[in-house]
């Protein structure tokens, strides 16, 4: 149930169903991102035993925010986790969150209309050392998987990450799947349709998911997996995979792939041993990936420009490899890539014909 909020006047059906994951009873503490209508949520869960019969032995809560754009959001989890601390053993006891709100709130805008921008990553870094689990290390995570997971998110498809709770460290990989997808050259991926983070959802949003072209979301709800019109790409802990059959060939790691992968562990490594020896703290592991694949998109829609631009617009296996993608390994991708971005126009080399 809500049992409090500000504004009084504010529609948060289902919020407290956003708040509190489907499973969260099984951890003691969680943090959960999510999307409101056409507002971003920080919830701040915590379950405490108490000797109450009413309460059947727990005492369940979550404290949250809304606002327009998640990007500053992590600024408020040490208030939130604080207060619901509070709430736990003091319940009722209203007037800190009372102050908060007046002293933050602003006007939201009324078409809900908002710039999504990203989310610096050593912002999730400071939201998440608290609890830095294994896991939270995106690259260590998914291994050699995180290329398949880049080129889907490249290729703007739906994908759905499923976890059991604790929650923050799935939201913290939609996310990161978000960041595989960036690129920074004017007018690239104006036409095509922006790659949406949802972050938690459950049962209540499949109406809106189902009208989604692309999007990136988590779930503890397994359910979801039999939904199969709602999602292209279904993630369950390290196991990618699809129903889709243009998409399958996609799974398959090509040499191109391997090397990449090769690369971005090599200079991983460098970084540990670089925070090893100097104590350097500022380098990230996340701001390491995301100019990894920052960089990586932007060599391939710069090469795709040029071709497209020169007399010849002809992609041959020296402009695929100038892309630091594979002739053959790569090509189904390359084609959905074409199409997608509005490059159909280019002509292929019948070098490229065999996969």
């Amino acid at each position: 149930m809500l049992e409090w909020c500000l504004p009084k006047d504010m529609d948060l059906e289902g919020v407290e169903f956003k708040a509190i994951a489907s499973g969260s009873h099984r951890v003691s503490t969680d943090f959960i991102y999510f999307r409101k209508g056409c507002f971003f949520g920080l919830a701040c869960f915590a379950n405490m035993a108490v000797e109450s019969t009413e309460e059947r032995g727990a005492r369940m809560k979550s404290v949250g925010i809304l606002s327009p754009s998640y990007t500053l959001l992590y600024r408020y989890m040490s208030f939130l986790e604080h207060q619901v601390r509070l709430q736990l053993h003091t319940p009722g006891h209203y007037s800190p969150l009372e102050a908060f709100y007046e002293d933050k709130r602003a006007l939201l805008p009324p078409s809900g209309e908002s710039v999504v921008t990203a989310l610096p990553a050593n912002a999730w870094g400071a939201a998440i050392n608290h609890s830095m689990h294994p896991e939270m290390k995106f690259i260590r995570f998914f291994g050699e998987q995180i290329m398949v997971l880049w080129k889907l998110a490249l290729l703007r498809r739906r994908i759905l990450i499923f976890s059991p709770p604790p929650v923050g460290v799935v939201c913290y990989r939609v996310y990161c799947c978000c960041c595989l997808a960036n690129i920074s050259i004017p007018g690239v991926g104006v036409a095509v349709p922006e790659f949406r983070p949802f972050f938690y959802v459950n049962v209540a949003d499949i109406s809106i998911l189902e009208n989604e072209l692309s999007y990136v979301a988590c779930t503890t709800e397994k359910i979801f997996e039999e939904k199969k019109d709602l999602y292209d790409v279904y993630v369950d802990n390290q196991n990618v995979k699809t129903y889709r059959d243009g998409l399958k060939p996609l799974l398959r790691l090509s040499a191109a792939d391997r090397e990449k992968y090769r690369k971005l562990t090599e200079q991983r490594q460098m970084l540990l041993y670089s925070q090893e020896e100097n104590g350097d703290c500022v380098s990230s592991e996340e701001d390491l990936f995301i100019l990894f694949f920052l960089e990586q998109n932007n060599r391939i829609f710069q090469t795709l420009s040029e071709v497209a631009g020169s007399s010849d617009p002809t992609i041959t296996q020296e402009s695929v490899r100038a892309m630091g993608l594979d002739p053959h390994g790569d090509r189904l991708f390359l084609l959905h890539l074409l199409e997608i971005y509005g490059y159909d126009s280019l002509l292929v080399s019948e070098q490229l014909c065999c996969s």
